[in-house]
């Protein structure tokens, strides 16, 4: 089923226990994520830096929140963490697995390195439990609206077991090889992002300095080969000087450092991407760290 759209996919099979989950981190994605796992029938308890967030999930979904991380996974069969970056995944990883059950398995969306979901899954295996690295593209609105695409490394076996519990926010999803291969395709998908943004901003900045209206350029050139859904949902925001959309410069600026890191050990040229990670640069240095990806146009106003 892999690389297919996954829409009402599950349902809970009747007669048998819940399955049960533990989220940990509820950020923009993953508060809507674990939302999505409830509605869909499964037994979810969330956990949370600030605790008072898991408990404002708990009585939105009628769900069990945890204050520390042990108790939140002991009985779990599925441990979800969406968090921030590798030493992030490094110590949920280490509190968690001391106290999971053998045969559970964790999946891990956060958007991290490929050495740290290696690692993380040799962790895992040594106590007989599962790891896929299982990043996430889509953005806020993406998790609110259950539309996620996620690239996932790991076994095959333990992706075909992921699979039908990430259906319940993803509308795609693919696996693409062994551990460290889902984070790998996150980086191809950050690199692609930065390359289009960039072109975007030009191509709106060039068409307000040649006194035409954004919005017709748009409409003109929308449907052919310049078409891309960054154009489709921000070149008219960009225009509109608005770049409260979600993904903030300074989580791009964490991704494509990751990537370009991962490039210079592999021997990759990201010549393009390298120049646009220094743009965001200009673009913090500007105040606009949690401006969202599109706000390279402001740079060139």
């Amino acid at each position: 089923m892999q690389g297919k759209e996954f829409k009402g996919l599950f349902e809970k099979p009747k007669g048998k226990p819940m399955i049960k989950c533990t989220f940990l981190g509820l950020g923009v994605m993953g508060y809507p994520m674990a939302g999505h796992l409830a509605s869909k029938g499964y037994d979810v308890g969330v956990w949370n830096r600030t605790y008072n967030k898991a408990q404002a999930w708990a009585a939105e979904y009628d769900g069990n929140a945890f204050d520390n991380i042990e108790t939140a996974v002991s009985e779990a069969d599925f441990v979800i963490l969406c968090v921030g970056d590798d030493q992030d995944v490094y110590d949920v990883v280490e509190a968690a697995l001391p106290h999971m059950k053998h045969g559970s398995l964790i999946i891990d969306h956060t958007t991290a390195s490929a050495e740290c979901a290696r690692n993380c899954a040799i962790k895992a295996q040594d106590k007989e439990i599962g790891f896929v690295d299982a990043p996430i593209s889509g953005g806020e609105v993406g998790a609110q609206k259950g539309q996620l695409t996620i690239m996932c490394g790991g076994s095959h076996e333990d992706y075909q077991r992921a699979e039908p519990v990430m259906s319940a926010y993803a509308k795609a999803m693919k696996h693409m090889g062994e551990s460290g291969a889902g984070q790998l395709t996150k980086m191809v998908n950050q690199i692609c992002i930065a390359g289009i943004l960039q072109g975007l901003a030009e191509g709106v900045h060039f068409a307000q300095k040649a006194g035409l209206d954004v919005s017709d350029v748009v409409e003109a050139i929308g449907k052919g080969a310049a078409q891309s859904w960054q154009m489709d949902n921000r070149a008219i925001t960009m225009a509109q000087d608005k770049y409260d959309f979600g993904f903030a410069v300074d989580w791009m600026r964490k991704d494509l450092g990751i990537a370009l890191k991962t490039a210079k050990a592999v021997g990759a040229d990201l010549t393009l991407t390298k120049l646009v990670d220094g743009y965001y640069a200009d673009v913090q240095a500007m105040g606009g760290n949690r401006w969202d990806t599109s706000s390279l146009l402001k740079r060139l106003s």
